[in-house]
């Protein structure tokens, strides 16, 4: 890169030099500046010995040279072309040195191999190995011939060869060994301070390379106490949720007045909205941390859609919305193949979004298949609502993490701000995008399309299930000998008042150690194991279990209590030897079902 500010009188170097160039690119400058320079000086000494011995040819022949390096000297002051002035020189160099050799001298002297030495010299170092090799054998070829011919008596032409004088070719001699000397000295130079600089240059980067190893590790430790703390914080916030819901859920199954039932919906809604918020972040960070897999199993549309709306369907009647839910008539005979979880979270988020900001009016689920090519369907799910809408200028902050459009905002709605992140890195993890079309205070509408495979397998349909009562319940689990292995004394008496509901009287381990002893000298068709135990953990007890000689004990089924939120415990739960495991706060109905399971499996 030049300096193009350089005014055409500039004779510094200093000013065709810029810190963007290579120290080789410099040198090569260096080069032709001071080369010039001595050339110059060199052919005006020679020009004047020429003229006093009367050697008017070459006097002339060298003023033209002279002129021409000035022009080039003027030329790299104000544009510093080096490679185009470092081939205009060589081209001339090669036509002296060939008119000389087979017209003016006719004759191969030290003269001529100074200048071949030169021109060698000269192109390898300013043009590189391919330009360097072209013009030395420009040079090297054609008197290599000269001398077959002069050595066989073959060369003769009508010209007379002119005879130099002894001065001049000491002038010349002097002249062209100072070049030579001058080419070398400066490139060594620029060799030697280049490999200075890469010294320097790899310290600094092995300096770097510790300063980023430390930071990596800094970042990975941090990531990693975050990781911890979150599953400690989750720990720590899910086990007294786990007693609030709980005891909720026990006293709404008490059949309470009417005045009580309302007081319970209270707390049952603050406490779920509660979990929904640790939720946000603990799943956020599994998401930003990497480690969501997307699962490929079949299921139906219609269906999902149905189970996600039926919650929400009951929260848009207390607020008096008017809920509609559409579904494409051709999906409802279709299996399709992908991750029902995850597409019932961006689904739930965004109507739970469209319910919360809408004060009144509607808000519409639709669900369209926009192409079917039998083996995959391409389809289109879309939320409207006639909500508070968004302003244009907010429209990229609403999908940052713990953002929402405004302060008032968060104030007068509540919520994490996670959901629509949560949403955005979902579909961006299957290369998926998100479409908002809104209007200030009319509503917003958010879809996306998704492409899912079909499955051959054909829709079954199930018979409505009847609710069971409390009896039925009791029937098929009153008999099960449970331990329950927890050191929490509040989740202990929840456990204890929740399995009196289904005629069950557990066994209390208060850590991992006492529940090996207990499964020792009990029997027991199940045992509830918390994971985070003083004495002896979950897991270790777990796996102490699996060893004992009894097979009947060893394979006694295991559910694993936890609120922990580790990214890796489902993988920790199940290769430590448990069957399956329930999330702290747990509803009543999976862990009874999981329990009913897993003793009919094992029995």
């Amino acid at each position: 890169m030049m300096n193009t500010d350089v005014g055409f009188f500039n004779f510094s170097i200093n000013k065709i030099l810029t810190k963007e160039q290579t120290i080789l690119d410099k040198a090569r400058i260096r080069l032709l500046y001071y080369g010039l320079w001595l050339a110059i000086i060199g052919i005006i000494a020679l020009i004047v010995n020429l003229y006093l011995d009367h050697q008017y040819v070459l006097a002339l022949s060298s003023s033209v040279l002279l002129f021409s390096l000035i022009i080039l000297f003027k030329y790299l002051t104000f544009r510093p072309r080096w490679a185009i002035i470092s081939h205009i020189l060589l081209v001339l160099a090669t036509m002296i040195n060939l008119c000389d050799v087979f017209f003016l001298l006719q004759t191969v002297d030290i003269i001529t191999a100074q200048i071949i030495l030169l021109i060698i010299i000269f192109s390898f170092y300013m043009l590189g190995q391919e330009s360097g090799m072209f013009y030395s054998l420009m040079n090297l070829i054609p008197v290599l011939l000269f001398l077959i011919l002069e050595y066989n008596n073959n060369y003769v032409i009508s010209l007379k060869p002119l005879v130099i004088d002894p001065s001049t070719i000491i002038i010349a001699v002097c002249a062209n060994f100072i070049l030579i000397i001058f080419m070398h000295s400066h490139f060594y130079t620029a060799f030697i301070k280049s490999m200075k600089q890469l010294k320097e240059t790899a310290e600094e980067r092995g300096v770097l390379n510790v300063e980023l190893e430390q930071v990596i590790e800094k970042s990975e430790k941090s990531a990693q106490a975050k990781s911890e703390f979150l599953s400690i914080m989750s720990h720590e916030i899910r086990t007294p949720l786990n007693a609030v819901i709980g005891m909720g859920n026990l006293l709404m199954m008490g059949n309470p007045r009417p005045d009580q039932k309302d007081n319970l919906e209270i707390l049952k809604f603050s406490a779920n909205n509660l979990l929904a918020l640790v939720n946000d972040v603990l799943d956020f960070n599994k998401i930003e941390a990497g480690k969501v897999v997307f699962e490929n199993i079949k299921f139906s549309i219609p269906e999902l859609l149905q189970n996600v709306c039926g919650g929400l369907m009951l929260k848009a009647q207390e607020k008096e919305l008017d809920f509609k839910i559409n579904i494409d008539s051709s999906l409802k005979n279709k299996i399709v193949i992908g991750d029902p979880t995850r597409l019932s979270q961006i689904v739930f988020n965004l109507i739970s979004n469209a319910i919360k900001f809408t004060h009144s009016g509607s808000v519409w689920v639709r669900v369209d298949c926009l192409e079917d090519r039998h083996n995959t369907v391409n389809v289109n799910f879309s939320i409207k609502d006639t909500g508070i809408g968004i302003e244009k200028d907010n429209l990229q902050a609403i999908f940052e993490p713990f953002t929402q459009e405004s302060i008032t905002t968060t104030r007068q709605y509540g919520g994490t701000g996670l959901g629509l992140a949560i949403v955005k890195r979902l579909l961006e993890l299957q290369g998926l995008h998100m479409s908002v079309a809104t209007k200030p205070g009319e509503g917003s509408e958010f879809s996306f399309n998704m492409e899912f495979p079909v499955s051959t397998e054909r829709v079954v349909v199930h018979e409505e299930k009847q609710p069971v009562g409390l009896g039925e319940i009791t029937d098929s689990i009153g008999h099960l000998r449970v331990l329950i292995a927890e050191d929490n004394m509040v989740n202990v008496m929840l456990m204890k008042k929740l399995f009196s509901k289904w005629g069950i009287v557990p066994t209390i381990a208060e850590n991992g150690e006492r529940a090996i002893e207990m499964v020792q000298y009990g029997n027991f068709d199940i045992i509830l194991m918390d994971l985070q135990m003083p004495v002896l953990n979950g897991f270790d007890a777990a796996m102490e279990i699996r060893k004992m000689r009894d097979p009947k004990k060893a394979n006694t089924p295991i559910i694993a209590l936890t609120a922990s939120a580790l990214f890796d415990i489902k993988e920790r739960v199940f290769s430590s030897g448990m069957n399956d495991y329930v999330s702290k706060p747990f509803k009543p109905d999976e862990l009874r079902e999981k329990m009913q399971n897993l003793v009919a499996t094992f029995s």
